[in-house]
């Protein structure tokens, strides 16, 4: 996979640069600001862009103003956003379109190397990776939120769990409960949520995308 970094800390673009090479990726480009990161998109034509959302000058919205501009004009090149802390507005303005190839992580999941070369390896497949400690995070704040009293307590566990991309075996080891149990709360969630069955969509990815979008609006 051809990838493109944009990270203003040397330190860790070097890292990502080696993480990715090791790993038969070809970094084609490593910039420090956005500007730079549209330039290089322009010219390599990257698979994917993994993108840190805060960086000079402003350090506040650089990147994340960057990723749509790439979504935009070149939306073949899949984007995975960085970001330091859990901020509602770009976890809903990432989600707002198109979700395929979209990834947001948190920068200390980089630090698990697994995780990280999973979400890389899913993003530029054209999937959605959505940190679950976002989700985690953002459903705890929703619980104020009288719109988002449809889901039962069981329910938001099975959705926290989903948005981690467990299997629905996985889900039930986790919980400890069965795995019928577990088919059950999935059917329950997805009405409440508006989302019916449509072979071109996948309901488990628009969940969770559906129920951030009402918590952080």
């Amino acid at each position: 996979m051809r990838i493109v970094i944009a990270e203003d800390a040397v330190l860790l673009r070097d890292g990502l640069t080696r993480l990715l090479s090791d790993k038969h990726h070809e970094v084609v480009a490593g910039v420090a600001d956005a500007d730079a990161l549209l330039a290089a998109i322009a010219e390599h034509r990257p698979d994917l862009a993994v993108v840190d959302i805060r960086m000079p000058p402003t350090f506040t919205d650089e990147g994340l103003r960057a990723a749509f501009a790439i979504r935009s004009g070149h939306p073949g090149v899949a984007v995975l956003l960085l970001s330091q802390y859990v901020v509602d507005r770009y976890a809903v303005d990432l989600l707002g379109g198109d979700i395929r190839g979209i990834g947001y992580l948190l920068k200390d999941r980089v630090a698990d190397v697994g995780d990280f070369l999973r979400a890389v390896d899913e993003v530029g497949a054209g999937g959605t990776v959505i940190d679950p400690e976002v989700v985690r995070q953002l459903l705890n704040r929703g619980r104020r939120d009288p719109h988002l009293h449809a889901l039962t307590e069981r329910e938001r566990q099975v959705l926290t769990a989903m948005a981690e991309g467990r299997s629905n075996a996985s889900i039930a080891r986790t919980l400890h409960i069965s795995e019928g149990s577990v088919e059950k709360h999935v059917a329950s969630i997805f009405p409440k949520l508006g989302l019916h069955a449509d072979r071109d969509t996948h309901r488990r990815v628009l969940a969770v995308i559906a129920y951030l979008r009402d918590t952080a609006g």
